[in-house]
C-alpha cells in the first residue's frame, strides 16, 4: 500500500473512532443506559473524579493486555498500535459528551430519539473503522482473540462478552451506589440495533463501492 492510501485509511479510522465516541455520547444523553462497551467506565466514572473518557481508555487497555495474553506468540506487532485507539476513542468520547452537552431529552420520546440517533451514529463510526482495516479497536480485538482460541463464532462471543460487560457494571454500580447507574433499555437496545445498523451501513456502502475506493 503506497502513502496515500495509508494515509486515507488512517483518515478514516479517526472518522470512525470519532463517530464511536460521539455514538457512545448520544446514547448516554438519551439517559436511557449506556453502550455495553462503555457500561463499566460510565458507573465507575460517577464515583471516581476521572472522565469517561479516562476511563474508556483505561478499559481499553485493559482488553488490549487480555488481548496480548490471549494470544501469547501470536499477538503481531501492528496490534502494538492498538493502544492509540484506546486513546483516541477515549478522547473523541469526551469530546462527544462535550459536543452533546445541550442536549436534555425531557420526554421519554425524546429520550428514544436521542437514543437512536446515538445507535446510529456508533453504528457509522464502527462500520468506517472496520472499513478502513487498519487496527481494531482493543474491545473488538479481544473478543476476536476469545473467538478464535475457543473456536467460537465471533458473533456468539461478541453477545457473551457484552452481557457480561453489562452485568459487571450492574455489580459494580450496586456496590459503590446500591442502585443501578448507567444501565437501562437503551444499554440492551444498543447492544441488539447496532449490530444491524451497522449491516445497513455496509449495505448501502457497499453499493457505493466505499470499500474498493479505500483499497485503491
Amino acid at each position: 500500500m503506497d502513502c496515500t492510501g495509508r494515509i486515507k485509511r488512517y483518515f478514516f479510522l479517526l472518522l470512525g473512532l470519532f463517530f464511536m465516541g460521539l455514538g457512545i455520547s448520544l446514547v448516554t444523553k438519551s439517559f436511557l443506559g449506556t453502550p455495553p462497551i462503555s457500561s463499566i467506565p460510565y458507573v465507575v466514572c460517577h464515583a471516581v473524579p476521572v472522565t469517561f473518557g479516562q476511563l474508556t481508555i483505561a478499559i481499553g487497555i485493559l482488553f488490549w493486555l487480555a488481548e496480548i495474553l490471549i494470544l501469547g506468540k501470536n499477538f503481531k506487532k501492528h496490534q502494538y498500535l492498538e493502544v492509540l485507539v484506546c486513546l483516541f476513542l477515549g478522547i473523541f468520547v469526551d469530546i462527544g459528551m462535550l459536543v452533546s452537552a445541550p442536549v436534555h431529552p425531557d420526554y421519554y420520546a425524546g429520550q428514544v430519539f436521542v437514543l437512536l440517533s446515538g445507535c446510529a451514529v456508533l453504528a457509522l463510526g464502527i462500520y468506517v473503522q472496520v472499513a478502513a482495516n487498519v487496527i481494531l479497536n482493543p474491545g473488538e480485538g479481544v473478543v476476536k482473540a476469545i473467538a478464535g482460541k475457543a473456536g467460537v463464532r465471533f458473533g456468539i462471543v461478541k453477545m457473551v462478552f457484552d452481557t457480561s460487560l453489562v452485568c459487571t457494571a450492574i455489580i459494580i454500580s450496586f456496590v459503590l451506589f446500591g442502585n443501578i447507574v448507567g444501565v437501562r433499555e437503551g444499554t440492551l437496545i444498543s447492544m441488539l440495533l447496532v449490530g444491524y445498523i451497522v449491516l445497513v451501513y455496509s449495505r448501502i456502502f457497499g453499493s457505493l463501492h466505499f470499500e474498493k475506493w479505500l483499497a485503491e
